[in-house]
């Protein structure tokens, strides 16, 4: 954007920015003049003089005092100290502590005034400085917001203030404005060049936000601008498979299920059919809570590629799940004649090259399978769909390998972990999103119960009554064996205990650093209700699935996150019994505590995601790296998810007008696009 100028000034050429400093600068990604003036502060220290009668109990505050005792000081060893002084902040006497600026004391003579910034104990009525000023002598702080910036090694906060000041100074007024006019006026937005020097140098915590919601607004309007404009020009290029789908066949297949379809699983059934047969590849993100019933809606987009003539391909995570879904369509299309082989890391060498042997001459119409299927031996003769199972636990490149085993296939994502429309439009970029939001009928809500550990007899007790009417339980526990760091109750210690408690039944054991043979044994011994009580460690997180299987028991539930504890809670609930969670924690901090209250409150999946993302943020919630989220300067994308609503509508609408691609107002937007390669065909993944 003409701000191109601004991003081609070295960074040096800002006054003061001399000797060391520039590569200083580059190691906080600051190159250019403009990469400086784009280096918000994270927040403001406020300076504002404060009455201490309205200041709370560990607030930061700055009052005016005036020097009424006399200054103490008291050494420790050569260099520590700590100053103390009677000072009257009206109408409070109080005591300010300076640590470590034994120097002070000769300036602190009685009736001198001085401007104290600390945090304020009202119970003792003590001032822990961090800063003081005598006024009158030298720049003042007194009155003024000063931004706090992100530095590192010898760059310092003041040096940094000072540096952008100058950086405005000698540029702010080649600041260039990239909204268009109209966006501007529709929403209030202050012009660029007054928001850029705002958020560096705010008169006033109001002048501050109105500059940030400016800048936030155009940093999401951006985002969602490279999205549109690359969905507008890709979404028609014909370089997919249009699979001639037999429509009536595949009626007929759901006619046949053993239940009928929830709506919601029929609207997006009709949805992914459609892309299946337009020319271009589908990507396509299908979400819904726990027990939704994805399963049957990825099944019969299988079905219906299969019968066009294609193979596909079904990757998820784990072993145990890959095992299950193999079985699952196995049920649903045996009566067609469609072949479902599986593909995991645990078959033999000859099992393996049967199974690659077999894809390859196109005698597999459906394979199963973990990370194996993205090895380099893989080939298909003519695969058309890939369903990708628990999206955030494949990294973005793995799903892209899989996509380059076919010519473009289409591609549908599931996953379990509901995600606020906003945010999934946000983290999946180019998709389109389907939601499946209601449950199939007959199931029962689960109930949940929140209990701290001194009622572990009460949660036996209610164990024994479950299992002794013939249903079976989980018992979660979040470490595998005694750890010294961590006070949690681990599975080899939880196992001996159930053991004891209940000698008349069988209690299996599953964790991790079991082999996969291992798993899948204690898993079918658990299907079979050959094993009553089963102790877990979160392995069992995703999609097993026991119906007969009535009572989840979580321990230490408070160190779990909001969306693990409702994925597992969805591994009970399968069946027609009504089926309960039992979470035993006793948090100390007020996030366990929320926790505990959100998942008491809803089993509503999504309104759980939207707290664990209130708790949490994006970066927890996805696990960072593998998500493929977008590491946004100033907006974020929890409290400013109605701004990226309304930037997602404004840009597609922008990039649907004809002279948004040729009017001279959108020149820099257009630029914009052609540096980020939206407009020269680049795949955004």
């Amino acid at each position: 954007m003409a701000s191109i100028d601004l991003y081609q000034i070295p960074v040096k050429e800002v006054h003061g920015v001399k000797g060391k400093k520039p590569e200083e600068l580059l190691t906080l990604g600051i190159a250019s003049v403009g990469d400086l003036l784009d280096y918000y502060p994270f927040r403001y220290e406020d300076y504002t003089l404060r009455d201490l009668t309205e200041a709370k109990d560990g607030d930061k505050i700055t009052v005016q005092a005036t020097v009424v005792g006399v200054p103490l000081v008291q050494m420790y060893g050569r260099v520590k100290s700590r100053l103390t002084c009677k000072m009257m902040a009206d109408p409070l006497f109080i005591t300010a502590v300076w640590f470590n600026r034994h120097f002070l004391k000769d300036q602190l003579k009685a009736g001198t005034d001085i401007v104290l910034t600390g945090k304020w104990d009202q119970k003792r009525l003590h001032l822990t400085v961090s800063e003081s000023e005598f006024p009158g002598k030298g720049t003042s702080q007194i009155g003024t917001l000063q931004p706090v910036y992100s530095v590192t090694g010898a760059l310092t906060q003041k040096w940094m203030r000072q540096t952008l000041k100058q950086a405005l100074t000698q540029y702010g007024g080649l600041i260039p404005e990239v909204l268009p006019q109209e966006l501007l006026a529709k929403y209030d937005l202050m012009p660029r060049k007054q928001a850029v020097a705002l958020l560096h140098m705010p008169g006033s915590m109001e002048e501050g936000q109105r500059a940030r919601k400016r800048m936030v607004f155009e940093e999401l309007f951006l985002f969602q601008l490279k999205m549109q404009a690359y969905r507008a020009l890709n979404h028609d290029r014909a370089d997919g498979v249009a699979h001639p789908l037999d429509m009536p066949l595949v009626r007929a297949f759901v006619r046949a299920l053993p239940f009928t379809l929830t709506e919601s699983q029929k609207n997006v059934l009709a949805e992914i059919l459609h892309d299946l047969q337009q020319p271009f590849s589908m990507n396509r993100l299908l979400q819904g809570d726990v027990g939704a019933g994805k399963t049957v809606v990825a099944a019969s987009a299988l079905y219906a590629v299969v019968k066009a003539g294609y193979q596909g391909a079904l990757m998820v995570p784990t072993e145990i799940l890959a095992e299950q879904h193999k079985r699952s369509l196995e049920r649903l299309f045996e009566s067609y004649g469609i072949q479902v082989a599986l593909l995991t890391g645990s078959l033999t060498d000859r099992q393996r090259r049967d199974v690659l042997g077999a894809l390859q001459m196109g005698m597999i119409d459906v394979v199963v399978g973990t990370h194996a299927l993205i090895q380099e031996d893989v080939f298909f003769r003519k695969l058309g769909l890939v369903v990708t199972d628990e999206q955030h636990r494949f990294g973005v490149n793995q799903r892209s390998v899989l996509r380059r085993k076919g010519l473009n296939p289409d591609v549908l994502t599931m996953t379990a972990t509901p995600i606020p429309r906003t945010l999934a439009i946000t983290a999946f970029g180019d998709m389109d999103v389907s939601t499946l939001n209601e449950l199939p009928k007959g199931r029962k809500p689960i109930k949940t119960y929140a209990v701290t550990h001194d009622m572990l007899d009460r949660v036996l007790g209610f164990i024994r009554r479950e299992v002794a009417e013939g249903r079976q339980a989980y018992v979660i526990c979040p470490l595998i064996e005694e750890s010294e760091k961590l006070d949690v109750q681990n599975a080899i210690d939880v196992h001996a205990q159930m053991q004891f408690a209940f000698p008349d039944y069988k209690v299996g054991l599953l964790h991790g650093r079991m082999t996969p043979a291992e798993k899948d044994e204690v898993m079918r011994e658990f299907s079979a209700n050959r094993v009553q009580v089963l102790v877990s460690t979160t392995v069992i997180e995703v999609g097993v699935d026991v119906p007969n299987a009535t009572l989840m028991i979580i321990y230490d539930a408070h160190r779990f996150g909001l969306s693990q504890l409702h994925q597992l809670r969805g591994r009970v609930g399968r069946g027609e019994h009504q089926s309960y969670c039992v979470l035993i924690a006793d948090p100390k901090n007020e996030v366990g505590k929320q926790r505990m209250k959100a998942m008491t409150d809803t089993n509503d999946g999504f309104e759980i995601a939207r707290r664990d993302l209130e708790l949490r943020g994006p970066g927890d919630f996805f696990g960072t790296k593998q998500s493929g989220l977008p590491d946004f300067r100033i907006a974020d994308m929890v409290t400013d998810f109605e701004v990226m609503e309304r930037a997602r509508d404004d840009a597609a609408e922008l990039v649907r007008r004809p002279d948004f691609w040729t009017a001279a107002g959108y020149t820099l937007l257009r630029e914009f696009l052609q540096r980020e390669h939206i407009t020269d065909s680049e795949l955004l993944d």
